[in-house]
């Protein structure tokens, strides 16, 4: 008779193969310059997701290191790639140290960054602290046999090959990017769902774009922006819109799991993209013409008239308790729009709705659904 322990050991290791059968990876050595001559060609066959690019934050000083450290031929980390459609690489993992190299040959745009990185300006290496005299010098300065040593410097280039399934592309580089330079949730979501169909993440894109949503939004801080947080107000709109039912206590897991339910093609949930576009941009051009950059502001102390900034509490409640009344309003009738306004500014002065929208423990279903309500029966009563 089997041992019921080894027929669960051989189960498990089926189940594991079943996986791997799914997986084709490829290893090559590369050169720094390789991968530069593949980031420069047209078309690109080394592409770094724009919105990913902008995650590169290391440091002049970390730059620096890393660039002394391929001159001393010290190990270098792997880097890994997602091989696409003719051979071309995505890159999913080593953004930081590609981009150093980047700059380092004059091949760096990073506009995000305080200050900015253009292409043309060359990393001048600071803060070298096992060859210091490498410090306040450029590529040009460091004469012929060291620039050949940094161009022939390799690097371990994991390839995920295109047949492999596009789940364990999305595992992969979630999991890549657990640790490391620490991502938002928003950026992480850009970067990883992306790779199951990118259909649903280029449209919260395209949407934090819309000028009526960049205008309700324009209280929100350059730090907040470049975290793509603006990205993630679109994600929580269509979200708590849709699916609202299924969030039962952090708000961070409910959104991926819906950003990750929309996107996967194995998974049927139901996203009509013409028409939830048009709603999203409907909604904001009504709020926009009504109350413009104070859509999602808050009472001053005195609660006698709307002060500069954002809740995502108002958000979230407006947004959302609007929508029975939103597609009689038109944006370019002035006494719709000011009805609403009226309405709108009369329930944030309200002190039950500051009570409900201000303070701790409001991020969980029962204050979410108590917000929304009271502007949905509110805007109900008086449009």
């Amino acid at each position: 008779m089997p041992d019921p322990q080894d027929t669960q050991v051989v189960e498990l290791i089926s189940a594991i193969d079943s996986k791997l059968a799914k997986v084709h990876t490829q290893s090559l050595d590369l050169s720094f310059n390789e991968l530069l001559d593949m980031y420069k060609s047209e078309p690109k066959e080394l592409d770094i997701n724009p919105d990913y690019q902008r995650l590169f934050q290391w440091s002049e000083g970390a730059q620096s290191r890393f660039i002394e450290s391929l001159l001393l031929e010290m190990p270098v980390p792997p880097i890994y790639v997602i091989e696409e459609d003719e051979g071309r690489y995505l890159l999913i993992d080593g953004l930081q140290r590609i981009s150093s190299y980047l700059h380092l040959r004059g091949q760096l745009e990073a506009a995000h960054l305080d200050p900015p990185i253009h292409i043309g300006e060359k990393l001048v290496l600071i803060d070298c602290d096992i060859v210091e005299e490498l410090n306040g010098k450029t590529f040009d300065d460091l004469g012929t046999a060291l620039q050949i040593r940094l161009k022939r410097a390799f690097v371990r280039v994991e390839v995920v090959r295109k047949g492999s399934d596009p789940r364990f592309k999305y595992h992969m580089f979630k999991r890549l990017n657990m640790g490391g330079q620490l991502l938002t949730p928003q950026q992480l979501r850009n970067c990883t769902i992306r790779l199951l169909d990118p259909k649903f993440n280029d449209l919260i894109i395209a949407l934090s774009g819309n000028e009526a949503f960049r205008t309700t939004t324009g209280s929100l801080t350059k730090e907040s922006q470049l975290g793509a947080f603006d990205q993630e107000l679109v994600l929580r709109f269509f979200a708590m819109k849709n699916a609202r039912a299924a969030f039962k206590h952090d708000v961070g897991d409910f959104l991926t799991e819906y950003m990750e339910q929309v996107s996967d093609p194995e998974v049927a949930l139901q996203f009509n993209f013409d028409e939830e576009r048009a709603i999203f941009e409907r909604t904001f051009a009504v709020l926009s013409a009504a109350l413009g950059e104070l859509a999602f502001t808050y009472a001053n102390k005195a609660r006698s008239a709307l002060t500069h900034g954002f809740s995502v509490y108002h958000f979230e409640a407006i947004t959302l308790g609007i929508q029975s009344r939103v597609n009689n309003i038109a944006p370019d009738n002035p006494n719709q729009v000011e009805k609403l306004k009226s309405v709108l500014t009369s329930i944030k002065l309200d002190d039950d709705f500051i009570r409900i929208t201000t303070g701790g423990g409001k991020n969980s279903p029962g204050p979410l659904n108590e917000r929304i309500m009271f502007v949905q029966n509110r805007v109900e009563a008086q449009l």
